[in-house]
This record gives C-alpha cells, structure tokens and sequence, in this order.
C-alpha cells in the first residue's frame, strides 16, 4: 500500500509541473534568426551551441533512440540542424570572422572545437544514407512534411550546401511539395498553409500568415512558424515570443510553446481511460477550472486579436468529451458546432495514423448527444463510424509506435459505443491496451511524461486488482446470501447472480460503494426471480398473495403464504428491504424503508396487470402497455434504493420530483423497449405482447415487424439523449449528479446487455463477467 501512495503522489507532482521535450527542429530553426545588430551572426547563438552538443551518433538530430518508422523526422530535424550550421558557417574552416564586438559569441563557436566540419559531414551522411525514407509511404510524416523538408533543400541550395543525394531523390520530393502546393486551399487549408511556412518561404503570403499571429506573438505557438515569420516581416511580437521561449527553456525551444493546457487535459484523459481519476479529483478539477476559465484570443479578418471565450475553448471539447460530462462541464460541450467546420476534411494523407486518430476523437465527441435534433453531430457520427469502420475492414490501421494497439482501440470505440460502455470494462481494456509511450508528432516529435508514463499504468493496474478483490468477497457474500434464503430452490427461476453483481460493479466499483453494490446486486437477483414467478412460477391466486403480504408488511408469513414458493420470495424481500432500511438509516438519518416497499409494490402490480393481460388476452393500447411497461422493467428495485447510498443526502422532496420520476421513466423505457425488440419472436410464439407487435396489431397490418423494429430503435434514440440531458442538467436540477449518474450507468447496463441478443439468456456476457470479477490484471512492467 506505501508503494500504491508512492506513485500516487508522483502523479500528483505531475498536475503542478508540465514536462515537455525540446526540438531540435525548431531550435535550428529559431537558430537561424540573424541578429537585429547585424545580419551576419546569429540572434541566438544559445541555440547554436544546443544543436552542436545534442547531435545522435548516427550523425541526426532528433529525439534520441528514434523509431525507424520516425526516419522523416529525422530527416526534417537533420536538415534543418544542417542548414543552421551551415548559415553561420560553423564547421567551415575558411569562415571570415569579422568584427570583434559583432561577431564574438560565434568566433567562440568556431574556436571551441578543432574541427567542427565533422557535425556536418555526419549529418549530410545520415540524410544520404536515409534520403529513400523521405518518400515512403510507410513512414510517420509530420505534419507538413512534403511541404516543409523539400523547402529546406531549396534553402540548402541557397546556401551551396552540397546535399547527398541522386538527382531523381530530389526531383521526387520537389515534384511532391509542387503538387501540395497547388491544392485549392480553403480557409481551413490557409491556416496549415500559414503553420508551415517555414516550409513555403518566398512563396509564402506574409501577410496573410501573420493575420494568424496570437496575443503571445507567436503563430500557432510554433517556434519554428514564428522564427520564419520574424525572418521576413522582423515583427517585434515574433521575436519577444521567441525570447519568452528561450528564456524558460534555456538554449533550446520544443515545437510547440506553450501547451500547458493540452499537456494538462490530455493528462486528465489519461487518467480518467485508466479508471483512476477519483484519486485525483481535486486535482482534475482545478485543471479543467482553468482551462475553461481562462480567456483565448483568435484572429479577426483585420489580424487582430479578440477574446473568443468559452466558444474558442471548446476546440478542446471534442477531444475529452468523456472526460467534461464526467465531471459536469457538459455547457461548454453545447452543441460542439465547430467540429462541423470544414466537414470531413484533414489536412494529412488519408490513411494516415494521425488521420486515423482525429477521426476516433471525433467518432467519441459525436456520440454525447442530449438534443432531439443534432443533425450536425448525426453526420459527424455516421460518417467517422463509416471511416474507422472501412479502415479497420481493410486493414489499414495497424500498430506502431505511436500506438500499438490502433485497431485494438478502433475496434473496440465500435464494437462498444459510449451509451453501451460500461466504465470499468473500458477502465480494463484501456489499461491492457496502454502505451506506455509518451511520443506525439506535429512538425516533429516530441514526449511528455505527464501524458503517458510508467507511473499511470502501475497505479491503474493495482487499483483495478485491490478493487477486484473486494467485488469477489461481495459476490461470495450475494452467493451466501441467494443459498441463505432459499432463492436456489426455485427451480423455475433464472440463477443470475453473478451478472446482477456485474452490473453494479462495473459501474460502482469504488471500495467504499459496497453498500450501493450489494443492495443494487440483491435487488437484482429479486428481480428476476420474482419475474421469472409472475412469468411462469405462480398462479394468479400466488401472484395476489405475494402482494397482499408485502401491503399487509407485518404477517406471520408460514400462515398467511398460500405456497413454499410465495413463503420463500416474501421473506426474501421482506429481509432485504429490511437490511436496505436499516443501513440506509445509518446512513441517511432517516428512515425509507416505506419507500422502498412503495417501489416493490409498483413493481409487483405492474408484473400482476401484466399477467392478467396475457391470461385474459386483453389488448391494451400502446400507451396502456408503455405506462406499464417502463415500471415491469423492474428497474425501480434496482437502481432506486442504491441512490441512498452514493453519498449525498436525498431529501423526500427530491425523491418525490418530477425529475427523479423522468430519470427513473426514461431509464426504464430505454431498457423495455430494447427487451421487447430483442424478446419479440421469442414472445410472439408465446402469445405475449410487447411494443414491437402492438405497432403491428395497432397498424392495422400496414406495419411489419421491420417497420415496428425501426419505430422503436427511434424511439429508444430519442429517450437515451433525452436521459443524457437530464443527467447533465445543472440549472433547476434538484438530484446531484452523482445520484443522476446511476441512470445513466444501468441505461448503459441495458444497452450493452442487449446490444446483440437477449443478455440476460445469453452466454456472449461470460467472458466480459470474469474479466471483470474473476481474473487480475497481470503486472504490466516492462510493457
């Protein structure tokens, strides 16, 4: 448990210190600005003396130990080292030092070694021997690299720097870079134009780019951008950015300045995807109260800046979608318009891993939807879910070092959409699908370690087995429980305790929610015994009796049960709902063990109209059989008692609103209408109604079973967003969110349950079960 704490608070340190990798790419590039003294030495000599003592062995530049499928960086960062060496001339042993006072701090550079050539010759070295690279297609490209590499070889031809490659190398590269260059840009493709301008040089709009300048003088908060732009239009803005830079990183500049805030979030995702945020909740909080509090600024038409607010933060918003409705910032997700700007246009080669990626985040982003008509975010989702779904078929997406498990993940966002994803199933998938690391691309390559590490996959791993091992003692407990009270003699009723107890512990699985998880288990199992005894087990006459003992409550139970099988669920339930009182009173200073009781009894006369139904073969109308139907879900027994027990104090005021029956109504017709769509053959043979047949007979035989399916996938739609908005409604909301979550956790039960057949007669379940109960996660060291 030390060693748990240990690397707890090491994550801890993360939140208050962003650690982020230099460039050398962009150091060589901030190293070519000339000085304002004179033209002829550098303005950051600093940036020099970085790039000749950080040169690899191999003669590149670049992130040590760099992946052969990151040769296109290295090539980038190489020639772009090259040329800054070159333009000051040092390593060349003909170079004319100058004047003294102008020219000292490079006369040191050229006196500090005997030979400096030997940084080129070893860099010019490592881009002939890997010049092939530059156009192949299976190599990571960063971004703008057929733009930005083949202009630096126009740079270099400037400078008479003899490159080392054949003629047909170079006339590949150029021929691509004309191609990019004659795109039709939209306004979208003018702000790429504008971050890689470095790479576009004379060709370049200057004016147009520096439209594009921030309050911070920067363009995009690119060093490299921002050196290019000083170097042509010697903007005081660009060149104090660029001081600002240098001043915190010392003599050298990452690729991108500052990104403290993506850094941040990328950091909170992170850690809500492992399962272990709610050891970091004071910390996560005070990131997002920042990040969105905080005021951003955008270009006008004019070129000058304004503040944007909380529109310009949500570009942030479709990248943690999970993470802002997790913890309530769901108003700035509202209605995420701007990912429908420039449609389904990325401005990286299709296929790509990157491309691959921006079209995940936005297949998650376009999935919370709380609006009945949100036709932008519809398209986005069908259309990113047909993409992923084409590239994963034909095999584009493969591992990498970017991300070893691509298609894993890919495969695994489809296969288990948000309104399905249970929280610790995916906690369990991303923790074995965990990169460790911490290696992004843009212009070049860079790591954070508060982004992925060692540290976040430990910890993940321990909680999600100290967890476990607490859901095992429980379900031994449940199991006790059922032999205890005679459940297990019922031989006409389902035997499903470990998915009742699965239910709740995939969704309530903090330690200190054992009281949550086992009235939410036991209530389960009394559930479906009891449906399974309405359905098939009893008599009306049992039926009847059932009720009338749980209104009468205070009964001599051996007498006034007409059968062994009503005495056994009656002291079943009338245990139970003791037990529940009795802890909820502890727990909530009151009693509701009525309450509780007025649930069971709706649930019992709901089961009772429908047995009748079937025995008299009455028809009820659709909004008969639905008033009915949300409540025979037998839901409310489940999800309604565990609410005492997640923390805050209900009052009967709130368990009496109108909210607290919509969230209830919502939830349980979500999950009838996916039972009757799934049940509907099945029961049909039986005799029994459900929505999907009543449409039929209600049709008049104008509707088919297609028609009807379709009209109650709708529909089941419509009550899921509408479920979502209530659960993320602030303003007027009496229900805290936490109890509203508990909804939305067994709306989310219902839809994976039911997503391929009937779950609860299913075995497709079994393998999900185990992982989560069953089977520790091993140590992932060394992963």
């Amino acid at each position: 448990m030390q060693c748990f704490e240990r690397t707890k608070e090491r994550i801890r340190k993360l939140f208050d210190s962003v650690n982020l990798s230099v460039s050398s790419y962009d150091t060589a590039w901030v190293a070519l600005v000339p000085s304002s003294i004179s033209s002829g030495v550098p303005c950051f000599p600093e940036c020099i003396d970085w790039l000749l003592d950080n040169q690899l062995r191999d003669g590149s530049w670049g992130l040590p130990h760099h992946h052969p499928l990151f040769m296109k960086d290295a090539l980038s960062s190489t020639l772009a080292s090259v040329i800054a060496l070159k333009r000051w001339g040092v390593g060349d042993e003909h170079i004319n030092k100058g004047i003294h006072s102008a020219y000292q701090r490079l006369d040191r550079l050229h006196k500090c070694s005997l030979n400096r050539y030997r940084f080129l010759v070893a860099g010019l070295h490592f881009i002939g021997s890997n010049i092939g690279s530059a156009t192949d297609a299976n190599q990571h490209s960063p971004i703008g690299f057929d733009i930005i590499f083949p202009g630096m070889i126009e740079y270099a031809k400037d400078l008479d720097l003899n490159l080392p490659f054949e003629l047909k190398d170079y006339d590949t590269v150029i021929q691509r870079r004309e191609l990019e260059l004659r795109r039709d840009y939209s306004e979208r493709r003018k702000s790429y134009s504008a971050y890689i301008s470095e790479g576009i040089g004379k060709l370049q709009d200057w004016e147009m780019v520096m439209t594009y300048q921030r309050k911070n003088g920067s363009l995009f908060n690119s060093p490299s951008a921002t050196a290019a732009a000083f170097m042509h239009f010697q903007d005081a803005g660009c060149l104090n950015y660029l001081r600002t830079v240098l001043k915190k990183f010392r003599n050298a500049v990452p690729t991108v300045y500052p990104l403290d805030i993506y850094i941040r979030l990328c950091m909170v995702d992170g850690i809500e995807r492992l399962g272990i945020e709610r050891h970091f909740r004071e910390e996560i909080r005070s990131v997002l109260d920042e990040t969105y509090s905080a005021p951003l600024t955008a270009p006008t038409a004019g070129g000058k800046k304004k503040d944007v607010g909380c529109r310009g933060r949500k570009r942030y918003s479709w990248t943690l979608p999970h993470v802002l409705w997790h913890f309530g910032y769901c108003g700035l997700m509202d209605p995420l318009t701007q990912i429908d700007e420039g449609k389904h246009e990325f401005s990286i080669p299709a296929g790509h891993q990157k491309d691959i990626n921006a079209a995940l985040e936005l297949y998650r982003a376009s999935q919370i939807i709380i609006y009945p008509d949100e036709s932008a975010l519809d398209e986005q989702h069908s259309w990113s879910s047909h993409f992923l779904k084409e590239k994963l078929n034909n095999g584009i997406i493969h591992a990498d070092i970017l991300n070893k498990y691509a298609s894993q993940e890919v495969d695994d966002a489809l296969k288990f959409p948000f309104h399905a994803s249970l929280e610790r199933v995916s906690s369990r998938r991303n923790i074995e699908h965990y990169n460790v690391d911490s290696v992004h691309i843009l212009k070049t390559s860079y790591c954070s370690p508060n982004i992925r590490n060692e540290d976040f996959l430990k910890m993940a791993v321990e909680d999600f087995n100290i967890c476990q091992s607490i859901h095992r003692e429980e379900l031994k407990h449940l199991e006790r429980w059922v032999v205890e009270h005679k459940l297990d003699k019922l031989k006409f009723a389902r035997q499903k305790s470990a998915y009742c107890y699965f239910s709740a512990a995939a969704t309530l699985f903090s330690p200190e929610l054992s009281d949550a998880r086992l009235s939410w288990a036991k209530n389960g199992v009394l559930t479906t015994v009891i449906d399974d005894f309405f359905d098939i087990g009893g008599s009306i006459e049992e039926l009847e009796n059932l009720i009338q003992l749980v209104e009468k409550w205070d009964v001599n139970v051996a007498v006034d049960s007409r059968s062994e099988h009503v005495q056994i669920l009656f002291s079943a339930l009338h245990n139970t709902i003791c037990e529940i009182g009795a802890k909820v009173f502890a727990f909530q200073g009151r009693s509701v063990t009525s309450h509780v009781i007025d649930i069971w009894l709706n649930l019992l006369n709901s089961m009772l109209r429908e047995a009748k139904w079937a025995r008299d073969k009455s028809l009820p109308t659709m909004d008969e059989y639905m008033a009915n139907a949300f409540v025979s879900m037998a839901l409310g027994p489940i999800v309604l008692p565990a609410l005492y027990f997640v923390g805050p104090l209900l009052s009967e005021e709130v368990v009496c609103s109108s909210e607290y029956q919509l969230l209830f109504k919502l939830m349980s017709t979500c999950g009838r209408l996916h039972n009757d769509i799934h049940t509907f053959e099945r029961e049909s043979k039986e005799g029994k109604l459900n929505a999907v047949s009543l449409h039929m007979i209600h049709g008049s035989g104008a509707v088919t079973a297609e028609d009807s399916i379709r009209e109650v996938k709708t529909s089941i739609v419509n009550q899921r967003r509408e479920l979502l908005g209530l659960v993320l409604q602030k303003k007027g909301s009496l229900l805290p969110r936490a109890c509203k979550d508990l909804f939305l956790n067994m709306s989310k039960v219902l839809h994976l349950f039911y997503m391929k057949d009937d779950g609860f007669t299913a075995h497709e379940m079994t393998g999900i079960v185990k992982a989560i109960i069953h089977e520790p996660i091993a140590s992932m060291n060394g992963k």
